[in-house]
This record gives C-alpha cells, structure tokens and sequence, in this order.
C-alpha cells in the first residue's frame, strides 16, 4: 500500500475557506473501484481532504497488489476515527454501502453509523433545474462553477487502467490513478459553497426589504410587482435566475431579489364557522345569524362552506399555505391563497422574512 499526503495550496481552496467549518470535525472523502458490485469487485483508493488547523490537507491510500485492500480499509476508518461528519458526492448512494460491505467481506468491525454524513449530491438535487443543470454529476456541478480539472477520465474509464498498472506497475499509471482521485476531493473541496443554495432555499436569510414596482406587461397592462431584496449569509458563488408561475428569483454573492407579481382585483374571505352564518344572495355575501336575524327569510339562505364569505378589492399577495392571516381566495375550494399587502406588510420586518422565507422553500 502506498499512502500520498498533499497540501492544499491557497489557490486550490478559492472561496471554500470562507465557508468551511475549521473545526477539525469534518472530513470529505472519496474511492476508486473496480466496479460497481462490493461482491465482485475492489476498492483500490481511498482519500480525505481535512483541515489540520493551519492548512486543508489531502491523504491518499493506494493498493499496489489486489492483497492490499484490506489494508486500505483499515488505514482509512482509524483515520476517520476523530471526525463526526463525512463530506462526499453521492457517497450514500455508492460509497458508504460499497466500503460497509467490503469491510464485511474481511470480517472487519468497521461502518458508517458514528458519523453524521452530508452528501453534497442529494443536498443540491432538488436544485438542479433551479441551476439549469442536465444532471448532477460532480463534474457537471464544477464546470457550472468554473471548477478546471487536470483530470480527462472517468472512474469507469480507469478500471483497466488499474489493471493495467497492476500487470506492470509504473509511475506513469500510478499518477494517473491518484491524479483522479485528487481532482474528485479537490472538486468536491471547490464546490462546498455551492451549499449556500441549500441555504438559500431553506430561507437563511436576512435584512429584508420590499419595493413596489409598476411595469407594463407585452400585452400593455398596467402591472404591479413587489421587489424583495435581502441578504444571504452564504454567499451564492455562480448567479442564479429562475422564474416560476408568479415568481422570479436572481441572486449572485450575498445579494438576492425575488419579484411577486401583485393581485389586484376582488377576493373573498371565507368564514371558517359558517353554520352560524346566512348567505345573502341579492347581495352575494354572507352575514352573522345575530345580523341577519332580522332579513326577510325569502332573502336568505342557510350558509354554505362554499358561500360564506365577504368580498374585498385591493391589492394582494399570493402564498403557498396560509402563512399570513387573514387569507383570501377566488374560491372556496383553490389551494392557492392571497393576502393584502399592506401598509403594515410592507413596514414590518418579521411579515417580509416570513413571506419570503416560505416562497424560497416553496420554489423547489
């Protein structure tokens, strides 16, 4: 077994430092097989990016013959051993069960249930049309953040290259073999900021401010849309625009902007107790029995949940679930809400976080 450590240089890091823990808890790893069944085939390399205090540090275990592996194995879980969480690319798809199962077939007492895991591919899945992004491979992921790599091949592309280097060892094979493993923790290491789109999503932010903005449409209707502006503490690394319904989204670094398309028209509001209400027809309204106790019984009827509302015009927000109350609809029956933006909306920064936060989690 051959075992390579490297430093990670300053401009290797870019924006990562920035934003990675330096709390020596965390560690990203990755691994190199010779196919994908852990019971007909091998790990060959493993390695881990760590922070050791002072500078982020890579370690890497090769297997010289097919007798290493288990060597390997053990090198890397003590390793880990001081760490709580892993940081990978899809390693809970393939490469947790892939070494648990490995470590099975050696009758070694190692697997994955001490460590918190963070699977940098299924945190940014349900992003990937946000990002505009025809899948979600690792190397996908790095060429939209501008993430340049030394390495051309594939893993699967490097399987007889193993072979190949253990038929007849050579320098040449061996660093190539490494070179892609280096460039797979090193693009993970670069990309970590694109967390701060989970973040995003899950309503992290702050310093929320809302501004009307009328604007004609292509049809030439006089439009209104409310421009919230807010601060995300994760800056976003790549801008992002993203459009959906009533919606738009833009951000880039720390700045990000969502326009609502402002309702303005009539709306209703349904009263939740409507047994102890009559429906006015002449009217198209509903009133309290202890109001309308004195109408013509030929000019009222018995509530309905689908008639018991009053009308209101004005100007209106729409929302996802009743966040902000009191709630309007169209009708009785649409799962799409409304709320008035008003004066007191607009001048209070809690409302503004609230709304906002919903809208993000909701845009997925």
């Amino acid at each position: 077994m051959i075992i390579k450590t490297t430093q990670i240089s300053e401009a290797e890091q870019e924006h990562t430092t920035s934003m990675f823990p330096k709390n020596k808890q965390a560690v990203f790893f990755d691994i190199e097989t010779t196919g994908f069944s852990p019971s007909s085939t091998k790990v060959y390399l493993i390695g881990c990016i760590y922070f050791d205090g002072t500078a982020f540090q890579m370690i890497q275990w090769f297997s010289q013959s097919s007798q290493d592996e288990a060597e390997v194995l053990h090198s890397f879980f003590t390793f880990i051993q001081p760490y709580q969480t892993l940081i990978h690319y899809n390693g809970e798809g393939f490469d947790m069960p892939y070494l648990t199962n490995r470590c099975k077939a050696y009758q070694l007492p190692y697997d994955f249930s001490a460590f918190k895991s963070l699977d940098l591919y299924k945190l940014l899945l349900p992003y990937k049309e946000i990002l505009k992004l025809p899948n979600l491979k690792q190397k996908t992921l790095e060429a939209f953040l501008g993430i340049e790599r030394k390495d051309l091949y594939s893993g699967g592309e490097l399987i007889s290259v193993y072979y190949e280097y253990l038929a007849k060892p050579s320098d040449s094979l061996q660093e190539q073999l490494l070179l892609h493993n280096h460039d797979d923790l090193l693009g993970m290491l670069r990309l970590y900021p694109a967390v701060s789109y989970y973040h995003l999503f899950h309503g992290e932010i702050q310093d929320v401010s809302c501004k009307l903005h009328p604007y004609t449409s292509a049809k030439g209707e006089s439009l209104e849309e409310a421009i919230f502006t807010f601060t995300c503490p994760l800056p976003l690394p790549k801008e992002i625009s993203y459009r959906k319904n009533e919606y738009y989204l833009s951000g880039y670094g720390t700045t990000s902007r969502l326009a609502v398309q402002v309702y303005t028209n009539e709306l209703k509001y349904f009263f939740p107790n409507y047994k102890d209400y009559y429906y006015l027809p002449e009217e198209d309204m509903s009133v309290h029995k202890s109001v309308a106790f004195y109408v013509d019984k030929n000019f009222r009827t018995q509530a309905t949940a689908a008639n018991c509302y009053n009308k209101k015009s004005g100007r209106f927000l729409p929302q996802k679930t009743e966040v902000i109350i009191p709630y309007f609809k169209q009708n009785y029956k649409d799962k799409q809400t409304y709320f008035e933006l008003s004066d007191d909306f607009l001048q209070n920064p809690d409302q503004l976080r609230l709304y906002v936060t919903h809208i993000l989690t909701t845009l997925q």
